[in-house]
């Protein structure tokens, strides 16, 4: 369940407050010496304004930065400092994604993937324990504010032009066209029966119906169809767990970390590929000093063909999801993966049996599978791979992302998914509203000199066999010396 579906079912945790400065300053107005001034905050109890009073400090970067591990996590949201550590496990959208801006400020993180901010900050408000002193700027010194600034205005103008608000008529269509595919394969089916031919033209629809199901569940999962956050979260698990027979709180785990922190060491999962790949500048270069070779490195280029495409789908993906589906005991998940299965074997079972349905099941994910890896690689593996920097959102997002070219087959073909630069910045906003944004992004990337990458989808794959060579000549150099 989301954390916005949660709190719309609970109470609010406190009553309206308003802050208010003690006097545990110094003479010359500055905090105390270490650096923890105290703020009180007076809370009105059952609607009246006496009684309580919690007080809080005022905190400076030095000591937030010292609380970045896993016991111990402070964050940064729009100059207020909270300790989730406790909180960190009952995360919505994982432990992790909290883990990975600890010690840091979390403001635009928080945007860009809360849709409801109102509801949400109801929920942080236990964990509030402090407060940027007046004098420490409001975010890390390493950053940039007028760029940060620059970022958040051009937020502020898309809320203003309505971009986050979805059109149900789009994703709806998009919706009907995989039920069609679904219904069209079975009745071709029933009416010629399975031969060889009809099990091809039928597997061919089944697959672009999972592809496109793909990109469905994935506006869905970003919370970019509903307003509500209750009717998202019903249709993530059909679409995910139903349609596509994946776990849906295994999807949103696993990519809302590659969302905060993408192709950054080791926080993003999505590149976590080793010691299968080595990707990136660094990884090479560590594994050939190490004298590590698992695997014949200077030929990943070429087994890409015969591993990651083929297999990503079918073997990675489907078994990740049952394990975690196992191990985490998402019970709900489990009963609609399991109507997946359900429904094949109903619908197809008369004609191939059990036996040939799971064949079809895993021949459609097979034929699927080079399709989702280029789509969902062709953006991220080309571009920068590093350690954590900390550096702002839009940084960030910029130099781990590429765009894709804008034609009519490309955003079908993508889901959307060429928008890959808006899709991060803007992780709730309805995909049919990339392309109007775009030329903003890019307008603002120009004016603080980030490069804004936009290429042709075929140079896009050609760019991802590419980083691999060049990854396994890093590893090859550094192996040899």
């Amino acid at each position: 369940m989301r954390l916005e579906e949660k709190l719309e079912h609970t109470e609010s945790p406190v009553r309206r407050s308003q802050p208010c400065l003690h006097d545990t300053h110094q003479a010359n107005g500055k905090p105390r010496a270490n650096g923890k001034a105290e703020v009180c905050e007076q809370q009105e109890a059952n609607g009246k304004g006496d009684g309580l009073r919690k007080c809080l400090n005022l905190y400076t970067w030095q000591e937030i930065q010292r609380h970045n591990k896993e016991t111990d996590q402070w964050l940064v949201i729009d100059r207020k400092v909270y300790n989730v550590t406790d909180w960190a496990g009952k995360h919505p959208g994982g432990r992790r994604v909290l883990n990975h801006y600890a010690g840091e400020d979390a403001t635009d993180a928080f945007r860009a993937m809360h849709l409801h901010l109102s509801t949400v900050r109801l929920y942080l408000q236990p964990l509030l324990i402090g407060e940027l002193s007046p004098e420490e700027p409001s975010q890390e010194k390493n950053k940039n504010p007028q760029l940060v600034e620059d970022f958040r205005e051009l937020r502020k103008t898309l809320e203003t032009m309505n971009m986050f608000s979805a059109n149900l008529g789009f994703f709806f269509l998009h919706l009907a066209q995989i039920l069609v595919l679904e219904v069209l394969a079975w009745l071709i089916l029933r009416h010629f029966g399975s031969g060889w031919t009809v099990t091809i033209l039928i597997s061919f629809l089944l697959t672009v119906s999972q592809a496109q199901s793909s990109f469905l569940q994935h506006d869905i999962g970003h919370n970019s169809m509903f307003k509500k956050s209750k009717w998202n979260h019903l249709m993530h698990k059909f679409v995910m767990c139903h349609l596509k027979g994946l776990s849906a709180d295994w999807w949103n785990y696993r990519h809302f970390q590659h969302h905060v922190k993408p192709n950054i060491y080791p926080k993003d999962p999505d590149i976590d590929v080793g010691p299968l790949f080595l990707i990136g500048d660094t990884q090479p270069v560590k594994y050939g000093k190490k004298k590590i070779k698992y695997i014949d490195y200077e030929k990943q280029h070429l087994y890409f063909y015969m591993v990651a495409l083929p297999l990503l789908m079918p073997v990675y993906f489907n078994l990740q999801s049952m394990q975690v589906m196992y191990l985490r005991k998402y019970w709900a998940d489990i009963a609609w993966v399991s109507s997946f299965y359900i429904r094949y074997f109903i619908t197809f079972g008369p004609f191939y049996g059990i036996f040939g349905t799971v064949l079809l099941i895993y021949l459609v994910k097979f034929m699927e599978s080079p399709w989702i890896a280029y789509v969902t690689q062709m953006s991220h593996i080309p571009m920068k791979i590093s350690r954590d920097e900390n550096h702002d959102w839009l940084s960030t997002q910029i130099v781990a992302t590429c765009n894709i070219e804008q034609s009519f087959f490309n955003d079908w073909f993508t889901g959307h998914l060429n928008f890959q630069i808006e899709h991060h910045l803007f992780p709730t906003m309805p995909r049919h509203n990339y392309h109007k944004v775009a030329p903003l992004v890019k307008s603002l990337c120009a004016k603080h000199g980030l490069q804004y990458i936009n290429k042709p989808i075929l140079k896009a794959f050609g760019d991802i066999v590419r980083s691999l060579k060049k990854s396994a000549a890093l590893w090859m150099e550094a192996y040899y010396e």
